[in-house]
This record gives C-alpha cells, structure tokens and sequence, in this order.
C-alpha cells in the first residue's frame, strides 16, 4: 500500500505538520526526504533499510556515494541531495558559533561536531579557535592519523593558536572504534596542551571525544581538564 493510501494521520508529511518533526521516527523522517519508495516498498520501508544497513542516522549521512548507491532507490541524486542536508547542517551550528550563541549550549557544540567527525573512519584531531567573547573564529582539523591513533604536536597546536589570534580553543578527536572513552593518553596530551597554550594566553574550555556509537564525551563534564 502506498503512503498516500494510509489514513492522513499516520503520514508521515501530515504527522510532522501536525505534531512537529520530533514526533517522527529517523525512518519517516527519511520518508519524506526520499518522497518515494522502490518497488514493492513505500518510502518509510526504504528508510528503515537504510537506518538498519547503516546503523543510525549518523553512520548514513557519512555514508559514500558507492555505499549508498548499493541500495537498491538511492542513486546519485539522493547522495546529493544527503551531502546537501548534512552541509546545510553545519553551516547553520557553524553561523550560532561564530554569533557566540552554540557555547550557551554545550549540545549545538556537539552536534557540530559530531557532523564533523562521527562518521569518520580514521582518527584526525580538531580544534574550534574562539575569540574573546567565545565566538568561533575557525574550526580547524589540525592533524590526521589512522583507524587508531593520531600523532599531536603541542608545538604546531600553539602556532595555529598565535596564526589565529585566538583567545581560547574546544579541542576533539574521534574514536573510530565507536567508544568515546578517553585514554590515559589522551589525559595526558590534554594536560599538556592546557599547559603550553596557557603560556600564550589561550584557554583549553573543553576536549570532546567525538564517536558514532555514542554521545560525545566532554572532558569538563567528566572533571579531566
């Protein structure tokens, strides 16, 4: 049966004009994103293939154009359409950071970074440089390494810290393996850059673990910085 022959209060579309789009599952959200289904399929059924194969909404959206295309009603126009969502998104978090707003509210900042780096599959090393007044001045993937680990240099965290004039700094990471627990290593390296950036005057405010399988952990709330 196709969705336009379900009664008007089970639809999808009339669902989130009539209760708003919290109401709807991540699969009928992606229904009236998708708009049609495949054969034998409605959109909703589509998208809850696609939340099964990927795993979550997180996992889809980073998902590649060859991965994405191996479902059967989803070519390159969906693969476009996604990307342009998921960019549209971190423009919107990226614009309330440079306004200050997002750092009233620790969860845009981790939705921000979450978009940046859940889905990743190999480790980088983030910074979000601010200024006075907690406003974001860049967001800067500063170092890149492999599924498990990322080589950090305190030295090179302090050059881009004076490049940008910055007055305090969020740091993250992200975890490949799905975990955002830190390490004894990643304690340490925290404790450093603290150190050497108070030395030219910029404050560490927090450091994210940033994973798909979990909310991002933050160091402040944990008591580790």
């Amino acid at each position: 049966m196709a969705i336009s022959d379900w009664p008007e209060d089970e639809r999808p579309r009339e669902r989130l004009l009539a209760h708003g789009s919290a109401a709807l599952s991540d699969a009928e959200l992606l229904a009236i994103f998708l708009r049609v289904g495949s054969k034998g399929r409605t959109a909703v059924d589509l998208g809850r293939e696609l939340i099964t194969r990927f795993g979550g909404v997180s996992r889809l959206l980073s998902a590649s154009a060859s991965e994405l295309a191996a479902v059967h009603g989803i070519g390159p126009a969906k693969y476009a359409q996604l990307q342009a969502v998921l960019e549209m998104a971190r423009r919107a978090l990226g614009e309330e950071m440079r306004r200050g707003i997002a750092f009233a509210s620790p969860g845009s900042v981790r939705d921000y970074l979450r978009l940046h780096l859940a889905g990743l599959e190999h480790e980088v090393f983030f910074a979000l440089w601010l200024d006075a007044q907690n406003r974001l001045i860049v967001a800067e993937e500063l170092f890149r390494g492999s599924l498990t680990q990322t080589s950090v240099y305190p030295r090179e965290v302090v050059k881009r810290a004076l490049h940008h004039n910055a007055a305090a700094v969020v740091l993250a990471h992200n975890h490949p393996s799905g975990v955002a627990e830190p390490s004894r290593a990643d304690e340490l390296l925290t404790s450093e850059l603290k150190q050497v950036l108070a030395l030219v005057e910029v404050r560490v405010l927090d450091h994210f673990i940033v994973a798909a399988q979990s909310p991002p952990l933050s160091f402040a709330e944990r008591g580790l910085l």
